[in-house]
C-alpha cells in the first residue's frame, strides 16, 4: 500500500466534507447568526458528539483496530469475521442503551453541562428538546465507527472517508427546505443530525458485504479477543474521556461568559477542523491500521521509519496551515461567515479564538499521529496518563486565562492549543524512552528548510492582505476573490520555495 497515494485518498474525502461543513455552517451563520439559537444546538449535538467520540471513534478503535488487524495478520478468515460479529453485538448493546438514557435524561446533562443556560427558561428548554432529538446520533456513529475499523484495517480508505459528507449534506438539505416547517426552525439542524446518522450507517452494509465481513448478531463475551479489546477499552476509555471531559468543561465555562461565546469558538472550531481533518485524522486514520500490522509482524526498523514519515508529512503541512490561520483570522472568518445574522462584531470574536486555537495546531495534529503509535502497540495506558497531565493543565490554565487575564472565550481555545502542545511533547518523550522510535536523519536541515519556507509564506499572506478592516466592510464577492488571490500567493510562494531548497514529491513517497 502506498501510504502517501492513501493519504491523498482520504485528504480529497475529507476535504470534501470539511468544504461542505463550512458551506453548512455559513448556511447556519446566515440564517441564525451567534445567539440562543445555535448555542442551544451546538450544546445539544457536542454531547451526543463527545460520546461518540468516547464509545466510537476514541476508545473503541484505539482497541479494536491492533487486535483486528493481528487477527487478520495471524489468524483466519473464520475466527476474524467471528470477532467482528461479537464485538459489533456488544457494541451495539452498549451504545443502544446508552442513547435511551440519554433521551431520557436529557434535563439533568444540560443542567451538568451548561449549567448556566438555567438563567434562561426559554433557552434551557430548547437545549433539552435538541439534545433529545441528536442523542440516538451516538448509536449510528458507533456501528459506523466499527466499520471503518474494518474497512481501514482492509485498506479499504475511502467510504469511511467519504461517510461524512452525508451528514453534511443531510444539515444543508434540512436547513434549506425543512427549516421554515418547524415552530423552532434550529429543530431542523436537530433532526438533520439524526437523518444523516441513518444514512452514513446506510452506506457501510454493502462495501463490508462486499469484503465478506458485515457483521452478524452473535452476542458474546467469552471470545478471547472481545476480551482483550474490552480489557483494552478500560484504559483506553479512560483517556479519550480525558479530552471529552475537557470540553465538558471549556463548554460549562463558556455557558457562563456572555451569550454567543459558544458560537463563536464552534465556528473556530469548524475553521480548525479544515487542518485537523485533512492531516491529523486523515494520517491517523493509515498510520494505525498500518503500524499495528508492523508491530504484529515485529518490524520495528518499519514502524520506526513510517511514524518518521508521518511526522515530517504532518509538519511539512500543518505548519502553513497554522501560519495561515494565525495571519488570515478576520479575512477567513468575515469571507466564509459574515452574512445574514452574523455581524462584523461576531467575526472578530470568531477571530480571537481562531488566533488562539490554532497556537496549538502542531500540537493538536502530533497527538493525532503519535497516539496511534502507542494504540498499534496495545499500549493504552501510557498516552492515558498524559492525557490527565493535559486535562489538568487545561483547566488551570482556563482559571488564569478567564478570571485572572479576562480572555473569556479565547482564553478557553488557547488553553487547549497549550494543552495539546504539552500532551504531544509527552508522546513524544515516552516513544523515544520505549525505544519504539528512533528519528530518521536529516531533522535539522529538514528543521531549517521548513523555517524558511514559513517566512516566505508568512511576508507573503502579510502584504497581500491589507488592512483588517477593509475585510469587514466590503462585499462578499471582493471577500472571496482577494482571500482567493491571497491564499493562491502564498501556497505558491511557500511550495516553490520548498521546491528551491531541494524538496521533491517522490522524497515522500512511503510502502507499507
Amino acid at each position: 500500500m502506498n501510504l502517501l497515494k492513501a493519504l491523498a485518498t482520504v485528504s480529497g474525502l475529507t476535504l470534501l466534507s470539511r468544504i461542505l461543513g463550512l458551506v453548512r455552517e455559513m448556511l447556519v451563520a446566515n440564517l441564525f447568526g451567534a445567539g440562543m439559537l445555535t448555542d442551544a444546538f451546538n450544546v445539544a449535538f457536542r454531547l451526543p458528539n463527545l460520546l461518540r467520540r468516547l464509545f466510537a471513534e476514541g476508545a473503541f478503535s484505539q482497541a479494536f483496530v491492533p487486535i483486528l488487524a493481528e487477527y487478520r495478520s495471524q489468524r483466519g478468515e473464520a475466527e476474524t469475521h467471528a470477532l467482528i460479529n461479537h464485538v459489533a453485538s456488544l457494541l451495539g448493546l452498549i451504545v443502544l442503551v446508552v442513547s435511551i438514557l440519554g433521551v431520557i435524561a436529557s434535563p439533568w446533562i444540560i443542567h451538568a453541562t451548561a449549567g448556566g443556560f438555567a438563567r434562561n427558561p426559554e433557552k434551557f428548554a430548547l437545549t433539552v428538546e435538541l439534545t433529545r432529538i441528536t442523542f440516538p446520533y451516538i448509536f449510528f456513529m458507533a456501528m459506523v465507527a466499527l466499520s471503518a475499523g474494518v474497512l481501514n484495517t482492509w485498506s479499504r480508505f475511502s467510504i469511511p472517508a467519504f461517510t461524512p459528507v452525508l451528514l453534511n449534506l443531510s444539515f444543508i438539505g434540512m436547513a434549506l427546505f425543512a427549516a421554515p416547517h418547524f415552530a423552532q426552525p434550529v429543530e431542523a439542524l436537530a433532526w438533520g443530525a439524526f437523518i444523516g446518522g441513518c444514512l452514513q450507517l446506510a452506506l457501510q452494509i454493502p462495501a463490508l458485504a462486499k469484503i465478506g465481513m458485515l457483521p452478524r448478531f452473535a452476542l458474546s463475551t467469552k471470545d478471547p479477543g472481545v476480551m482483550r479489546i474490552l480489557k483494552l477499552m478500560g484504559p483506553a476509555t479512560l483517556g479519550v474521556s480525558v479530552a471529552q471531559v475537557s470540553l465538558l468543561i471549556n463548554t460549562a465555562f463558556a455557558s457562563w461568559l456572555p451569550t454567543g461565546s459558544v458560537s463563536w469558538l464552534n465556528y473556530a472550531d469548524r475553521l480548525m477542523e479544515f487542518p485537523l481533518g485533512l492531516l491529523g485524522a486523515a494520517l491517523g486514520t493509515i498510520l494505525l491500521p498500518s503500524l499495528s500490522k508492523m508491530k504484529a509482524q515485529n518490524d520495528a526498523a518499519g514502524f520506526s521509519a513510517t511514524l518518521d514519515w508521518g511526522l515530517r508529512v504532518a509538519l511539512l503541512l500543518t505548519a502553513p496551515a497554522a501560519v495561515g490561520m494565525m495571519l488570515l483570522a478576520v479575512p477567513l472568518a468575515a469571507t466564509l461567515f459574515q452574512h445574514g445574522a452574523f455581524t462584523a462584531a461576531d467575526t472578530l470574536q470568531t477571530r480571537d479564538a481562531l488566533l488562539t486555537y490554532s497556537v496549538g495546531l502542531i500540537g493538536l495534529i502530533c497527538v493525532k499521529i503519535l497516539a496511534p503509535a502507542f494504540y498499534s502497540r496495545q499500549d493504552i495506558r501510557a498516552p492515558l496518563k498524559y492525557a490527565l497531565v493535559s486535562l489538568t493543565a487545561t483547566q488551570l490554565m482556563n482559571l488564569l486565562f478567564i478570571f485572572v487575564l479576562d480572555l473569556r472565550h479565547a482564553g478557553l481555545a488557547l488553553s487547549i492549543s497549550l494543552a495539546a502542545t504539552l500532551n504531544a511533547a509527552l508522546l513524544y518523550r515516552g516513544l523515544r524512552r520505549r525505544e519504539a522510535f528512533h528519528p530518521s536523519a536529516g531533522w535539522p536541515i529538514f528543521g531549517a528548510k521548513l523555517l524558511l519556507a514559513l517566512l516566505v509564506l508568512g511576508g507573503t499572506l502579510q502584504l497581500g492582505m491589507g488592512a483588517q478592516s477593509d475585510w469587514l466592510t466590503h462585499s462578499t464577492l471582493w471577500r472571496l476573490g482577494h482571500l482567493a488571490l491571497v491564499m493562491g500567493g502564498g501556497m505558491f510562494a511557500y511550495f516553490a520555495t520548498l521546491f528551491a531548497l531541494g524538496f521533491r514529491l517522490q522524497d515522500f513517497k512511503r510502502r507499507a
